[in-house]
């Protein structure tokens, strides 16, 4: 079968996972299930970045050490997407020692390749981004335009890699790999005079870390620390007896946010065709969750953690707030999160438009039929959801997964509507059981389909679908609405 091998970017390890984390969690995994489900061999990496001067400092200030906040933090990284239902396959961490094993060994690489060479070196700092910034990175002001803070002049003698070697051959990367399409030329205008990078710091800054080879005064920094653990986790040695029958290495997509893209593309890119290692087949970049349409920010305390979602509304499972997380946006477009819009969609699609077709399909066959119905179904319906799976598959096939979730409710909606054009309780009325009993067998097989298809987003309602289309189990909502009395109860039990 053929690999499909999906890294998401690594949390940094300073505070604990909130929506925003959650958003590129909760799509890579629909997508490694939906290939999964596709025949694919899949494998699944996530983790955390544990090093740098924040972790330094934050583990300071709270009088512990660095790996004991790295730790507590991966922990709660790790709780969360067992919260979410996130099945990866494995978790790594930029502390685990054989991934700083290996970042040594790449970086001594380049050394002796004379692709990283020493030099002194000013210039403007982001403690936020973690990284140096070019005048032209700047807004008008003089700031980060991420985080909206001015950076700080940092001189120091430092490592460097030869990033513009490579220039040339990035480029013709970045034109195929990049996804979606659009932002291609975003990472163009980047690579404009495109410079060499620091890849350390000094120790005299930065002491939490992987040190340099042979040199105890130089910390390596993120690019090759980071980056590389899509490379180093996956090596035989990091896998051990747990590693796949299948090769993994290259990545067939990196997920990432659009923030950091212009390091996957142009940084990573360069230091793989510097290791003289195969690509990662594409790079998608996805928006930022917005939280009533503001920018999260622990400033203005509007950052949201995903437990206290579920929480709020007494789910016991994640599949609506994974729904809803995966259909908020458009692939690469930013996404918004409200209770009330969550409500609202979570109550529209999975249990008006989807639950109650099949709750109510299902009591009709019972009904007339005694749970049993033959195979004399119309065509064109039957069409429609072939076509849908197709338009699932090709719209994954682009990693855009809110546009497959929106297909299936187009299904779902075509499927309501067909039922009310034939009103099978009114041909039963009538007496036109051979009619009724082909509009009711025909939702049924669509909603196999249905079922199908929804489960990478909601895998446990998608389970008692299945098990109710059987014919075996007991007919009951697969979702209650958020605000039913009966939610409530259930909740509670």
């Amino acid at each position: 079968m053929e690999k499909f091998y999906l890294t998401t970017a690594i949390d940094y390890v300073n505070g604990a996972p909130h929506i925003g984390h959650a958003y590129e969690k909760i799509i890579s995994d629909i997508i490694v299930r939906h290939f999964d489900r596709r025949g694919r061999d899949v494998y699944f990496l996530t983790g955390t970045d544990e090093h740098g001067v924040k972790i330094q400092k934050t583990a300071a200030a709270a009088g512990i050490t660095p790996q004991e906040l790295c730790d507590q933090n991966a922990q709660k990284f790790k709780d969360t997407w067992a919260l979410l239902d996130i099945k990866y396959d494995k978790f790594g961490r930029t502390t685990d020692p054989v991934h700083k094993k290996k970042v040594q060994e790449i970086f001594r690489k380049l050394l002796d390749k004379g692709d990283i060479y020493k030099h002194s070196y000013e210039g403007l700092y982001c403690s936020g981004c973690e990284c140096f910034l070019a005048e032209k990175d700047l807004t008008e002001d003089g700031l980060c335009p991420v985080h909206n803070k001015a950076p700080e002049h940092v001189s120091e003698e430092n490592y460097f890699f030869r990033l513009s070697k490579y220039a040339g051959r990035i480029k013709e990367y970045v034109k195929t790999a990049v996804k979606p399409e659009w932002r291609v030329a975003e990472v163009m205008n980047f690579m404009e005079d495109l410079q060499d990078i620091s890849v350390s710091r000094s120790t005299k800054n930065v002491q939490w870390g992987i040190p340099v080879p042979n040199d105890p005064e130089q910390t390596i920094y993120v690019w090759i620390d980071a980056l590389s653990n899509y490379y180093t986790q996956v090596s035989p040695e990091a896998l051990g007896s747990a590693a796949p029958s299948f090769t993994l290495w290259p990545a067939t997509v990196h997920v990432i946010g659009k923030d950091i893209l212009k390091f996957h593309a142009v940084y990573w890119i360069g230091i793989l065709l510097a290791m003289e290692e195969a690509l990662p087949e594409s790079i998608f970049a996805h928006g930022w969750i917005t939280i009533d349409a503001a920018k999260m920010s622990k400033t203005t305390g509007n950052v949201i953690a995903p437990a206290d979602i579920l929480k709020s509304f007494n789910l016991t499972e994640p599949d609506v707030l994974r729904y809803y997380m995966a259909s908020a946006a458009h692939a690469g477009k930013d996404g918004n999160y409200s209770d009330d819009d969550f409500k609202e969609k979570v109550n529209a699609h999975l249990a008006n438009g989807m639950g109650n077709l099949l709750n109510r399909t299902l009591n009709m066959t019972e009904k007339y039929f005694n749970g049993k119905v033959g195979e004399n179904r119309d065509s064109a319906l039957l069409a429609a959801a072939n076509e849908t799976v197709s338009k699932v598959n090709g719209h994954f096939d682009k990693f855009e997964v809110a546009e497959a979730a929106h297909e299936i409710m187009a299904l779902v909606d075509m499927t309501n509507k067909y039922v009310t054009d034939n009103a099978p309780w009114t041909l039963a009325k009538d007496g036109d059981m051979e009619k009724c009993e082909e509009v009711l067998s025909t939702v049924l097989k669509v909603m196999e389909t249905v079922s199908y298809l929804i489960a990478p987003f909601c895998p446990n309602i998608a389970a008692r679908m299945a098990n109710q289309l059987t014919m075996g189990a007991k007919i009951e909502p697969v979702f209650l609405r958020l605000d039913s009395e009966l939610a409530d109860k259930s909740a509670k039990r």
